[in-house]
C-alpha cells in the first residue's frame, strides 16, 4: 500500500465519530446475507480453535504477526 493510501486509510478508522453519526450507524440493520457470512465464519473459528485456550493462541500469534508487519507511524 502505497503512502497516500495509507494515510486515506487511517484517516478514515481513526476519525471520531460524533454522537449522532454514532446512532445512525447502529441504527443500519445487518443484511441477512452478512449475517449468515458472519454466523460461517464464527462457527469455522469455533472448528478450528474448540477451546478457549486454542482460540487465545490463536490471537496472540496473529496480534504478532499483525503487529510485526505494520507500517511505521
Amino acid at each position: 500500500m502505497n503512502a497516500e493510501a495509507l494515510a486515506r486509510v487511517r484517516a478514515l478508522t481513526e476519525r471520531r465519530l460524533d454522537a449522532d453519526e454514532w446512532r445512525a450507524a447502529l441504527a443500519v440493520p445487518i443484511a441477512a446475507q452478512e449475517m449468515e457470512e458472519n454466523r460461517a465464519l464464527v462457527r469455522w473459528f469455533r472448528r478450528r480453535y474448540p477451546t478457549p485456550l486454542e482460540r487465545l493462541a490463536y490471537v496472540r500469534r496473529a496480534y504478532r504477526r499483525w503487529t510485526a508487519n505494520a507500517p511505521r507511524q
